[in-house]
C-alpha cells in the first residue's frame, strides 16, 4: 500500500479499540464467571446482539434470502465453530484458569492457523512458520506449567488453559473456514445468519443445564459481551481491514496478551510473573517469525468474534 491519507493514519486507531474491546472481554468473562454458568451468558451474549441487529439486518436478510440459502450449510458451521466452541469454551476455561492466561493462550490462534491451513487449504508453511510455530508453542507450554514444565501434568491443574487451548483452535477452523469457502455475502449478513443459528445450537445445552437467571451481579457483563465485543468489536475490526488492509490490521492483534494483563492487573488483581513475561515474549517472537513471508497465507481478515 502506499502513503496513506490523513483519514487512513486515524483508522488505526479502530483496530487498537477492537483489540482493547477484546481484552476487556476476557477479563469480563473471568469476573463473571462466579455469577453465571457458560452456557448461560454465551446463549444470553448473542441473544443481546441478536435483538440489536434484528431491526436492521431482518429485512435485509429477506431480501437476500436466495443468496443466503445455499450457503446456509457453510454459515452454520461457522457459527458452530466460531461463536459456540470458541466462546462457549472460552467461558468455560474462565472457571479454570486467570484472564492473563487466557489472553496469552488466545494469542496462539495464527499459530494454529498455519497448520490447520496446511491440513485443509494444503497451504505449505514455510521455515520461518515452522520455527515460529515451535517457538510459540514453547512458550505456551511454559506459560501453562508456571515456569515448571514437570508440573504440567500434575493434579490436572492446568484444566482452564487446556480448555482455552482447545477452544482457540476451534477459532483458527473458523478463520480457516473463512478463507477456503470466501462467502459472497455482506459482512453484516454473515454475521447475524451465525448468531441466529448460534442461538439455536444453544437450545438443547439450555436443556440440560438450564438458563440462570440475569441479576445485579451479572447484567452488565451481559450486556457488555452482546454489544461490544459481539458487535461493535467487529465492526471496527472490518472498517479498519477495508482502510487499512488486513495485513497492517491483524498486527494489532499481538496487543491483546498485553491488553488483558494490564486490566487483568488493575481490575481483577492478577499478578504479571516472571513465567508470563517469558513465555508471552516466546510466543509473540514466534508469531511475528510466523508470519514472515507468508502474508498471502493471511490475506483475508474478517468476522473475529473473541
Amino acid at each position: 500500500m502506499g502513503q496513506l491519507t490523513k483519514y487512513q493514519k486515524w483508522a488505526f486507531v479502530l483496530p487498537l479499540v477492537a483489540v482493547l474491546i477484546w481484552s476487556l472481554n476476557i477479563a469480563v468473562t473471568r469476573y463473571v464467571a462466579d455469577y453465571i454458568s457458560p452456557v448461560s451468558i454465551s446463549f444470553y451474549r448473542w441473544l443481546v446482539a441478536f435483538l440489536i441487529l434484528t431491526p436492521f439486518m431482518l429485512p435485509k436478510v429477506w431480501q437476500q434470502r436466495t443468496l443466503i440459502r445455499p450457503l446456509l450449510g457453510k454459515l452454520a458451521v461457522l457459527s458452530a465453530f466460531g461463536m459456540v466452541l470458541y466462546q462457549g469454551l472460552s467461558y468455560t476455561a474462565a472457571h479454570y484458569t486467570t484472564a492473563t492466561n487466557m489472553g496469552i493462550v488466545n494469542a496462539f490462534v495464527p499459530v494454529f492457523t498455519i497448520f490447520i491451513s496446511y491440513l485443509i487449504l494444503k497451504d505449505r508453511p514455510n521455515r520461518f512458520a515452522v520455527l515460529g510455530s515451535l517457538l510459540s508453542f514453547a512458550g505456551l507450554i511454559y506459560v501453562m506449567s508456571q515456569g515448571h514444565i514437570s508440573s504440567l501434568f500434575a493434579q490436572g491443574g492446568h484444566w482452564g488453559d487446556a480448555v482455552m487451548v482447545l477452544a482457540v483452535g476451534f477459532y483458527a477452523f473458523y478463520g480457516v473456514f473463512l478463507k477456503k469457502w470466501q462467502l459472497q455475502l455482506p459482512l453484516m449478513t454473515s454475521l447475524y445468519v451465525q448468531i441466529a443459528f448460534a442461538l439455536l445450537y444453544h437450545l438443547p445445552f439450555l436443556l440440560w443445564f438450564g438458563l440462570d437467571h440475569i441479576n445485579a451481579e451479572n447484567a452488565a457483563s451481559v450486556l457488555y459481551a452482546g454489544m461490544f465485543p459481539s458487535l461493535i468489536a467487529p465492526l471496527l475490526w472490518m472498517l479498519a481491514v477495508q482502510t487499512i488492509g488486513p495485513n497492517r490490521t491483524s498486527i494489532f492483534m499481538n496487543l491483546m496478551p498485553v491488553f488483558t494483563a494490564i486490566i487483568a492487573s488493575i481490575w481483577l488483581a492478577e499478578s504479571w510473573t516472571i513465567y508470563h513475561s517469558i513465555g508471552g515474549v516466546m510466543i509473540l517472537v514466534g508469531i511475528v517469525m510466523a508470519q514472515k513471508k507468508i502474508v498471502k497465507a493471511s490475506s483475508r481478515v474478517l468476522e473475529p468474534s473473541t
